[in-house]
């Protein structure tokens, strides 16, 4: 990678704000079409979400990519990206660069050795471009001039022809992350649809941490709904409330003042179950017969809330329907979330009305693009976020061809969840095509 020390090299065709996935894969492109590139980003280092991606091995895309797999003020907005640039697209370039991956479950794909490895794969895409990059640049001021734009810097005034924002969300501000960009689009007059943590665990109220205290660590496959949407993957109780694949992605539904529910034996009859417990083992506490379908701390902790009878003999039917109801619709009202600290990505952004869906160039500002996080465009947990289409490069003062990015590859799993929501499942070796 090419670092420009001189100062008085500041004209460039294209300047790049932040340097993650968006960054570096716009960079890479546009400097392969001849444009003269500055990427500034304002870490000591580049692409560190990428770096702590999957657990450190880069969920770097998905094979099951869709517009479903999207949330945005405007759903459709991310189709043309989409086709693009395809997953099949950025697999190619991976294996270009000899870098081994294996498929999880549900179409997630890794590196077998580690996220460096996309990160170099594309700080070379960057080299071979002849991008300069400068680290740990700090922006002062942005300005419109006639011939394009002014950044404004403590390593000096740089101007360029096109403007593009890949500053990311205020997601796990431990980064560096922030809300600059948002600042940008607002200077130039674009809207913003209201940010929120997405992808992050949910909290209980005091009361509902007293309750369920005991339960931290414990883990269960579950079916997690709010309103009409639903999600059947693990869930995890923690000391502060609920976290696990199912409640991350729930969390980019929940609201505020919803209620959550929760199937905690998906596919399991637990009525049916324990009514014939009750007659094949009648002297069985509740806690001993629950333990059938659930995780022994779960079930005493079940059992001591719906209470009842000391044996199962004893239990009607009624009672019964009770206790299975607390099984397999748990409704419970969360208190919050963990907020950006722990949030994987960013709901909400630049509003895509104020872009070009093609070029993602800002409809009233030309020369002015936005791509990645920044724009309200969130992709679901496991790989979607990383799934995202070849990104825009200014091709010219104007125009953006058609390769965009939706969301910058953050996709990443957090130390403290890495072990629960990854080494559960079983990966298999990529199959044939």
């Amino acid at each position: 990678m090419t670092r420009d020390r001189n100062p008085h090299l500041n004209f460039h065709d294209v300047i790049i704000l932040g340097a993650g996935a968006a960054g570096l894969m716009c960079a890479a492109v546009a400097g392969k079409r001849g444009r003269q590139v500055l990427l500034l980003e304002q870490a000591r280092h580049p692409a560190e979400k990428i770096r702590i991606s999957g657990g450190g091995r880069s969920n770097f895309t998905n094979l099951h990519t869709s517009p479903a797999n999207f949330l945005s003020e405007n759903p459709r907005f991310c189709r043309s990206a989409l086709s693009g640039y395809t997953p099949r697209d950025f697999i190619a370039m991976v294996e270009s660069y000899g870098i081994a991956w294996h498929e999880k479950a549900r179409g997630q794909l890794f590196c077998d050795g580690s996220s460096r490895q996309i990160i170099d794969m594309l700080l070379e895409e960057c080299r071979k471009a002849q991008a300069q990059l400068r680290l740990g640049v700090r922006i002062s001021a942005i300005s419109k001039a006639e011939d394009g734009f002014v950044v404004v810097t403590d390593q000096g005034e740089f101007r360029c022809r096109s403007l593009v924002v890949a500053t990311g969300g205020p997601s796990i501000p431990k980064m560096g992350s922030s809300g600059f960009g948002y600042k940008i689009a607002q200077q130039f007059g674009l809207k913003i649809v209201t940010p929120r943590p997405a992808l992050v665990p949910l909290t209980f109220d005091a009361a509902l941490l007293a309750q369920f205290k005991e339960l931290s660590g414990v883990s269960v496959d579950a079916v997690v709904s709010c309103g009409k949407t639903n999600f059947d993957e693990a869930l995890l109780f923690t000391h502060r409330g609920l976290s696990g694949p199912a409640i991350l992605q729930i969390s980019s539904y929940w609201r505020e003042g919803q209620d959550i529910v929760i199937d905690m034996a998906p596919g399991i009859d637990v009525l049916a179950g324990l009514k014939r417990l009750r007659s094949d083992h009648p002297r069985q506490e509740m806690a001993t017969a629950l333990a059938d379908f659930l995780p022994k701390r779960l079930a005493r902790t079940i059992a001591d809330t719906t209470g009842g009878p000391e044996r199962i003999a004893d239990f009607s039917d009624r009672l019964l329907a009770n206790v299975a109801a607390a099984v397999k619709q748990w409704r419970v009202r969360p208190d919050g979330t963990e907020g950006y600290r722990t949030a994987e990505v960013t709901l909400g952004g630049v509003d895509t009305s104020e872009l070009s869906s093609k070029t993602f160039e800002s409809r009233s500002v030309p020369g002015l693009y936005f791509i990645g996080e920044v724009v309200d465009v969130t992709g679901h947990l496991g790989g979607f976020s990383g799934a995202v289409v070849r990104p825009a490069c200014p091709a010219n003062r104007s125009e953006i061809k058609r390769e965009h990015l939706v969301k910058e590859a953050a996709d990443f799993c957090p130390c403290s969840h890495a072990c629960f929501r990854w080494g559960r499942y079983g990966c298999r070796r990529r199959g044939q095509g």
